[in-house]
């Protein structure tokens, strides 16, 4: 089993450029989306389900009018790994199919 590393907040950024609404303080990567609230429900349950089968799981709430979400490892004392980037890639590949902006 491969140790997942913490990143430098350099190192996160490259990894997230290509994320639009992604950033990053050094210690978690967070965007919120805006998305009704029936639908970002919806998208919260589908967040649960991306999270389920990566192994892995992050903070999304619930608002009204919006989604927001923040990732990071708690293995690693609430650094980001690589991991959490690809958790970031996949809820962004969801986004769009619920209406979130």
């Amino acid at each position: 089993m491969t140790v997942a590393e913490a990143l430098s907040k350099e190192r996160i950024e490259e990894l997230i450029k290509d994320l639009p609404g992604w950033s990053t303080d050094g210690r978690k990567i967070e965007r919120t989306y805006d998305i009704a609230h029936v639908p970002g429900a919806a998208f919260v349950v589908h967040i649960a389900a991306i999270q389920d089968d990566l192994g892995h799981h992050s903070d999304a709430t619930l608002s009204y009018g919006g989604v927001r979400v923040e990732i990071s490892s708690s293995d690693l004392g609430g650094y980001v790994a690589e991991h959490d980037v690809e958790l970031a890639r996949r809820i962004e590949a969801a986004a769009a199919g619920h209406g979130a902006t």
